[in-house]
Protein backbone atom coordinates (compact mmCIF):
# COMPACT_ATOMS: atom_id res chain seq x y z
CA UNK A 1 0.00 0.00 0.00
CA UNK A 2 1.43 3.75 -0.98
CA UNK A 3 0.15 6.76 -0.05
CA UNK A 4 0.00 9.23 -3.04
CA UNK A 5 1.22 13.05 -1.65
CA UNK A 6 4.74 12.54 -0.49
CA UNK A 7 5.49 9.03 -1.62
CA UNK A 8 4.62 8.70 -5.25
CA UNK A 9 4.59 12.58 -6.09
CA UNK A 10 8.08 14.14 -4.75
CA UNK A 11 6.76 16.02 -1.45
CA UNK A 12 7.83 19.56 -2.91
CA UNK A 13 3.87 21.03 -3.41
CA UNK A 14 4.23 24.42 -4.92
CA UNK A 15 0.60 26.32 -5.21
CA UNK A 16 0.25 26.42 -8.77
CA UNK A 17 -3.32 28.55 -9.38
CA UNK A 18 -5.67 30.96 -7.03
CA UNK A 19 -9.57 30.88 -7.87
CA UNK A 20 -12.71 33.37 -6.05
CA UNK A 21 -15.75 33.73 -6.00
CA UNK A 22 -15.99 37.51 -5.72
CA UNK A 23 -12.58 38.38 -3.83
CA UNK A 24 -8.94 39.10 -4.95
CA UNK A 25 -6.84 35.97 -4.90
CA UNK A 26 -3.98 37.53 -2.87
CA UNK A 27 -6.85 38.12 0.11
CA UNK A 28 -7.73 34.42 -0.36
CA UNK A 29 -3.67 33.51 -0.19
CA UNK A 30 -3.41 36.05 2.67
CA UNK A 31 -6.19 34.32 5.39
CA UNK A 32 -5.17 30.97 4.06
CA UNK A 33 -1.71 31.18 4.83
CA UNK A 34 -2.90 32.84 7.90
CA UNK A 35 -4.86 29.62 8.58
CA UNK A 36 -2.00 26.97 7.71
CA UNK A 37 0.90 29.32 8.94
CA UNK A 38 1.21 27.00 12.59
CA UNK A 39 0.75 23.45 10.75
CA UNK A 40 3.45 21.28 9.01
CA UNK A 41 1.85 19.81 6.25
CA UNK A 42 3.86 20.06 3.09
CA UNK A 43 0.50 21.79 1.43
CA UNK A 44 0.31 24.56 4.19
CA UNK A 45 4.10 25.02 3.30
CA UNK A 46 3.63 25.40 -0.09
CA UNK A 47 0.96 28.04 0.51
CA UNK A 48 2.73 30.23 2.99
CA UNK A 49 6.02 29.91 0.74
CA UNK A 50 3.67 31.21 -2.24
CA UNK A 51 2.24 34.30 0.23
CA UNK A 52 6.13 35.07 1.78
CA UNK A 53 7.37 35.05 -1.84
CA UNK A 54 4.73 37.93 -2.91
CA UNK A 55 5.76 39.98 0.10
CA UNK A 56 2.18 39.37 1.85
CA UNK A 57 1.09 40.50 5.17
CA UNK A 58 -0.14 37.31 7.23
CA UNK A 59 -2.00 38.24 9.70
CA UNK A 60 -2.46 36.82 13.51
CA UNK A 61 -4.66 33.96 13.96
CA UNK A 62 -6.79 32.77 17.09
CA UNK A 63 -8.34 29.46 17.99
CA UNK A 64 -6.21 27.32 15.34
CA UNK A 65 -8.00 23.56 15.83
CA UNK A 66 -6.29 21.23 12.90
CA UNK A 67 -8.44 17.84 11.70
CA UNK A 68 -5.79 15.35 10.08
CA UNK A 69 -6.75 14.74 7.15
CA UNK A 70 -9.42 17.03 6.16
CA UNK A 71 -8.03 20.81 6.98
CA UNK A 72 -7.50 23.63 8.88
CA UNK A 73 -9.63 26.52 11.11
CA UNK A 74 -8.47 29.36 12.65
CA UNK A 75 -9.88 33.16 13.59
CA UNK A 76 -8.22 35.71 11.17
CA UNK A 77 -9.57 39.04 11.62
CA UNK A 78 -12.42 38.60 13.95
CA UNK A 79 -14.18 35.79 11.80
CA UNK A 80 -13.50 32.21 11.52
CA UNK A 81 -11.59 30.76 8.21
CA UNK A 82 -11.31 27.47 7.31
CA UNK A 83 -9.31 25.97 4.65
CA UNK A 84 -8.98 21.92 3.38
CA UNK A 85 -11.31 19.65 1.95
CA UNK A 86 -14.41 20.91 -0.02
CA UNK A 87 -16.73 18.77 2.12
CA UNK A 88 -14.76 19.62 5.61
CA UNK A 89 -14.99 23.19 4.55
CA UNK A 90 -18.68 23.39 3.38
CA UNK A 91 -19.72 21.66 6.96
CA UNK A 92 -17.88 24.36 8.99
CA UNK A 93 -20.26 27.29 8.30
CA UNK A 94 -24.10 27.33 8.01
CA UNK A 95 -23.81 29.41 4.67
CA UNK A 96 -23.65 27.09 2.11
CA UNK A 97 -22.15 28.28 -1.46
CA UNK A 98 -24.04 27.25 -4.45
CA UNK A 99 -23.03 23.54 -6.00
CA UNK A 100 -22.83 25.31 -9.99
CA UNK A 101 -20.17 27.92 -8.28
CA UNK A 102 -18.53 25.05 -6.51
CA UNK A 103 -18.31 23.32 -9.80
CA UNK A 104 -17.23 26.67 -11.91
CA UNK A 105 -14.36 27.16 -9.26
CA UNK A 106 -13.02 23.64 -9.66
CA UNK A 107 -12.87 24.09 -13.32
CA UNK A 108 -11.62 27.16 -12.89
CA UNK A 109 -8.15 26.46 -10.84
CA UNK A 110 -7.43 23.31 -12.04
CA UNK A 111 -7.76 24.76 -15.74
CA UNK A 112 -5.10 27.73 -14.51
CA UNK A 113 -2.93 24.88 -12.75
CA UNK A 114 -2.74 22.91 -16.37
CA UNK A 115 -1.65 25.90 -17.75
CA UNK A 116 0.73 26.59 -15.41
CA UNK A 117 2.61 23.25 -14.90
CA UNK A 118 2.32 22.18 -18.33
CA UNK A 119 3.13 18.83 -17.95
CA UNK A 120 0.93 15.80 -17.31
CA UNK A 121 3.38 14.24 -14.58
CA UNK A 122 2.46 16.26 -12.57
CA UNK A 123 -0.44 15.51 -9.00
CA UNK A 124 -2.86 18.06 -8.29
CA UNK A 125 -4.57 19.07 -5.16
CA UNK A 126 -6.73 21.13 -5.22
CA UNK A 127 -7.68 22.87 -0.89
CA UNK A 128 -11.01 25.00 -0.84
CA UNK A 129 -10.66 28.39 1.78
CA UNK A 130 -14.26 29.74 3.53
CA UNK A 131 -15.12 32.05 5.77
CA UNK A 132 -17.60 32.57 8.31
CA UNK A 133 -20.64 34.43 6.90
CA UNK A 134 -19.44 33.37 3.28
CA UNK A 135 -18.76 29.73 2.47
CA UNK A 136 -16.42 28.46 0.67
CA UNK A 137 -14.80 31.77 -1.32
CA UNK A 138 -11.60 30.47 -3.02
CA UNK A 139 -9.45 27.31 -4.61
CA UNK A 140 -6.22 27.10 -4.23
CA UNK A 141 -4.42 24.36 -6.23
CA UNK A 142 -0.92 22.74 -5.43
CA UNK A 143 0.72 20.91 -7.67
CA UNK A 144 3.63 18.27 -6.67
CA UNK A 145 5.89 16.51 -9.36
CA UNK A 146 5.58 12.63 -9.64
CA UNK A 147 9.10 10.95 -8.83
CA UNK A 148 10.96 9.68 -11.56
CA UNK A 149 11.55 6.37 -10.02
CA UNK A 150 7.46 5.69 -9.47
CA UNK A 151 6.46 4.06 -12.20
CA UNK A 152 9.92 1.82 -12.72
CA UNK A 153 9.06 0.96 -8.75
CA UNK A 154 5.63 0.23 -9.27
CA UNK A 155 6.10 -2.22 -12.24
CA UNK A 156 9.13 -4.12 -10.84
CA UNK A 157 7.01 -4.61 -7.49
CA UNK A 158 4.38 -5.96 -9.67
CA UNK A 159 6.85 -7.70 -11.96
CA UNK A 160 7.80 -9.59 -8.35
CA UNK A 161 4.23 -10.46 -7.84
CA UNK A 162 3.61 -7.84 -5.18
CA UNK A 163 0.27 -6.44 -5.64
CA UNK A 164 0.37 -2.38 -5.21
CA UNK A 165 -2.34 -0.55 -3.81
CA UNK A 166 -2.70 3.62 -3.72
CA UNK A 167 -4.69 5.50 -0.55
CA UNK A 168 -4.87 9.03 -0.76
CA UNK A 169 -6.95 11.22 0.95
CA UNK A 170 -6.78 13.78 -2.30
CA UNK A 171 -9.98 13.57 -4.75
CA UNK A 172 -10.85 10.68 -6.71
CA UNK A 173 -9.70 12.83 -10.27
CA UNK A 174 -6.30 13.39 -9.12
CA UNK A 175 -5.58 10.02 -7.54
CA UNK A 176 -6.84 8.20 -10.79
CA UNK A 177 -4.73 10.10 -12.56
CA UNK A 178 -1.96 9.58 -10.62
CA UNK A 179 -2.63 5.96 -10.42
CA UNK A 180 -2.65 5.51 -14.37
CA UNK A 181 0.24 7.32 -14.95
CA UNK A 182 2.36 5.03 -12.22
CA UNK A 183 0.78 1.66 -13.52
CA UNK A 184 -1.58 0.80 -10.50
CA UNK A 185 -4.98 -0.92 -11.44
CA UNK A 186 -7.93 0.82 -11.10
CA UNK A 187 -9.36 -1.69 -8.22
CA UNK A 188 -6.27 -1.21 -6.02
CA UNK A 189 -7.80 2.91 -6.34
CA UNK A 190 -8.89 4.65 -3.16
CA UNK A 191 -9.57 8.23 -2.68
CA UNK A 192 -10.61 10.60 -0.73
CA UNK A 193 -9.69 8.50 2.17
CA UNK A 194 -9.52 9.98 6.05
CA UNK A 195 -6.83 8.58 8.35
CA UNK A 196 -8.98 6.27 10.12
CA UNK A 197 -10.08 4.67 6.92
CA UNK A 198 -6.85 4.14 5.50
CA UNK A 199 -6.24 2.03 8.74
CA UNK A 200 -9.24 0.66 8.34
CA UNK A 201 -8.05 -0.93 4.88
CA UNK A 202 -5.45 -2.19 5.95
CA UNK A 203 -7.14 -4.27 8.56
CA UNK A 204 -9.70 -5.37 5.76
CA UNK A 205 -7.03 -7.09 3.74
CA UNK A 206 -4.94 -8.08 6.78
CA UNK A 207 -8.76 -9.95 8.08
CA UNK A 208 -8.33 -11.45 4.76
CA UNK A 209 -4.96 -13.07 5.15
CA UNK A 210 -2.58 -10.88 3.44
CA UNK A 211 0.66 -9.63 4.30
CA UNK A 212 0.30 -5.86 4.23
CA UNK A 213 3.06 -3.46 3.42
CA UNK A 214 2.44 0.10 4.24
CA UNK A 215 5.23 3.23 2.58
CA UNK A 216 4.24 6.52 3.38
CA UNK A 217 6.66 9.75 3.67
CA UNK A 218 4.52 10.36 6.89
CA UNK A 219 1.98 12.45 7.16
CA UNK A 220 -0.94 11.99 8.80
CA UNK A 221 0.39 7.84 8.29
CA UNK A 222 1.56 7.26 11.44
CA UNK A 223 -1.33 4.59 12.49
CA UNK A 224 -1.33 3.24 9.61
CA UNK A 225 2.45 2.65 8.95
CA UNK A 226 2.46 1.04 12.81
CA UNK A 227 -0.67 -1.21 11.96
CA UNK A 228 0.77 -2.72 8.62
CA UNK A 229 2.71 -5.90 8.95
CA UNK A 230 5.42 -4.25 7.61
CA UNK A 231 5.91 -0.11 7.81
CA UNK A 232 8.56 1.98 4.94
CA UNK A 233 8.61 5.96 5.85
CA UNK A 234 10.45 7.83 3.24
CA UNK A 235 12.39 10.41 5.41
CA UNK A 236 12.05 13.54 4.09
CA UNK A 237 14.88 16.17 4.26
CA UNK A 238 16.23 14.63 7.68
CA UNK A 239 13.34 15.03 9.32
CA UNK A 240 12.05 12.51 12.07
CA UNK A 241 8.53 12.36 12.63
CA UNK A 242 6.24 10.53 14.85
CA UNK A 243 5.52 8.33 11.51
CA UNK A 244 9.32 7.73 11.16
CA UNK A 245 8.95 6.65 14.55
CA UNK A 246 5.82 3.93 14.17
CA UNK A 247 7.53 2.47 11.04
CA UNK A 248 9.30 -0.93 10.79
CA UNK A 249 12.04 0.57 7.84
CA UNK A 250 12.87 4.20 7.58
CA UNK A 251 14.52 5.16 4.00
CA UNK A 252 17.47 7.08 4.11
CA UNK A 253 18.39 8.25 0.88
CA UNK A 254 14.15 9.40 0.62
CA UNK A 255 13.99 7.20 -2.83
CA UNK A 256 10.79 5.42 -3.60
CA UNK A 257 13.21 2.63 -5.65
CA UNK A 258 14.51 1.77 -1.96
CA UNK A 259 11.40 -0.32 -1.09
CA UNK A 260 12.64 -2.93 -3.33
CA UNK A 261 16.41 -2.72 -1.83
CA UNK A 262 15.20 -2.90 1.28
CA UNK A 263 12.37 -6.02 0.62
CA UNK A 264 15.41 -7.61 -1.07
CA UNK A 265 17.89 -6.91 1.49
CA UNK A 266 15.32 -8.11 4.63
CA UNK A 267 15.00 -11.57 2.03
CA UNK A 268 18.66 -12.04 1.85
CA UNK A 269 19.52 -11.26 5.76
CA UNK A 270 16.68 -14.03 6.40
CA UNK A 271 18.08 -16.34 3.74
CA UNK A 272 21.44 -15.92 5.23
CA UNK A 273 19.90 -16.68 9.12
CA UNK A 274 18.22 -19.85 7.55
CA UNK A 275 21.66 -20.64 6.48
CA UNK A 276 23.26 -19.93 10.02
CA UNK A 277 21.10 -22.23 11.49
CA UNK A 278 21.00 -24.79 9.48
CA UNK A 279 24.40 -24.83 9.60
CA UNK A 280 24.74 -24.84 13.69
CA UNK A 281 22.51 -27.75 14.13
CA UNK A 282 24.26 -30.26 11.10
CA UNK A 283 27.30 -29.00 13.35
CA UNK A 284 26.20 -29.73 16.21
CA UNK A 285 24.23 -32.89 15.70
CA UNK A 286 27.35 -34.08 14.31
CA UNK A 287 30.07 -32.28 16.86
CA UNK A 288 28.42 -33.04 20.03
CA UNK A 289 28.38 -36.91 19.92
CA UNK A 290 32.07 -36.98 19.05
CA UNK A 291 32.51 -35.13 21.92
CA UNK A 292 30.86 -36.76 24.01
CA UNK A 293 32.83 -40.06 23.44
CA UNK A 294 30.67 -41.58 20.75
CA UNK A 295 33.83 -42.78 18.48
CA UNK A 296 35.85 -43.67 21.45
CA UNK A 297 35.25 -47.55 21.80
CA UNK A 298 35.42 -48.48 18.74
CA UNK A 299 37.81 -45.82 16.92
CA UNK A 300 39.54 -44.94 20.05
CA UNK A 301 39.34 -41.48 19.31
CA UNK A 302 38.01 -38.52 21.06
CA UNK A 303 38.09 -34.65 20.95
CA UNK A 304 40.92 -32.72 23.13
CA UNK A 305 40.18 -29.55 24.04
CA UNK A 306 42.58 -27.68 21.21
CA UNK A 307 40.78 -29.67 18.45
CA UNK A 308 37.35 -29.05 19.79
CA UNK A 309 38.49 -25.27 20.13
CA UNK A 310 39.78 -25.64 16.45
CA UNK A 311 35.98 -26.54 15.31
CA UNK A 312 34.65 -23.62 17.44
CA UNK A 313 36.68 -21.52 15.51
CA UNK A 314 35.77 -22.80 12.34
CA UNK A 315 31.79 -22.73 12.82
CA UNK A 316 32.49 -19.38 13.83
CA UNK A 317 34.70 -18.11 10.60
CA UNK A 318 31.92 -19.88 8.62
CA UNK A 319 28.82 -18.48 10.03
CA UNK A 320 30.60 -14.58 10.18
CA UNK A 321 32.17 -14.97 6.55
CA UNK A 322 28.62 -16.40 5.11
CA UNK A 323 26.90 -13.36 7.05
CA UNK A 324 29.75 -11.08 5.07
CA UNK A 325 28.22 -12.00 1.84
CA UNK A 326 25.37 -9.80 2.32
CA UNK A 327 27.43 -6.80 1.43
CA UNK A 328 27.77 -8.24 -2.37
CA UNK A 329 24.07 -8.86 -2.31
CA UNK A 330 23.04 -5.36 -3.65
CA UNK A 331 25.08 -5.26 -6.53
CA UNK A 332 24.59 -8.55 -7.66
CA UNK A 333 20.84 -8.47 -7.09
CA UNK A 334 20.32 -5.16 -8.85
CA UNK A 335 22.50 -6.17 -11.75
CA UNK A 336 20.51 -9.27 -12.12
CA UNK A 337 16.98 -7.58 -11.64
CA UNK A 338 17.94 -5.15 -13.97
CA UNK A 339 18.54 -7.54 -16.85
CA UNK A 340 15.51 -9.21 -15.90
CA UNK A 341 13.30 -6.16 -15.57
CA UNK A 342 14.76 -4.86 -19.00
CA UNK A 343 14.23 -8.67 -20.80
CA UNK A 344 10.40 -8.64 -19.81
CA UNK A 345 9.60 -5.08 -21.14
CA UNK A 346 10.81 -6.67 -24.81
CA UNK A 347 9.05 -9.48 -24.29
CA UNK A 348 5.88 -6.61 -23.95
Amino acid sequence: MLDKTGTLTEGKPAVSAITSLGHEELEILQIAAAVEKTTSHPIAHAIIRKAESLILSIPVTHGQLAEPGSGTMAEVNGLLVAIGKLKWVQERFQQKTDLSDLMALEQSVMHKSLQDSQSSNHSTTVVYVGREGEGVIGAIAISDKLREDAESTISRLQHKGIETVLLSGDREEAVATVAKTVGIKDKFVNASLTPQQKSAAISDLQASGHRVAMVSDGINDAPSLALADLGIALQVEGQETTASNAASIILLGNKLSQVLEALDLAQATMAKVHQNLSWAVAYNVVAIPIAAGVLLPNFDFAMTPSISGGLMAMSSIFVVSNSLLLQFHGSQKKRKENLTYKHAQKEQ
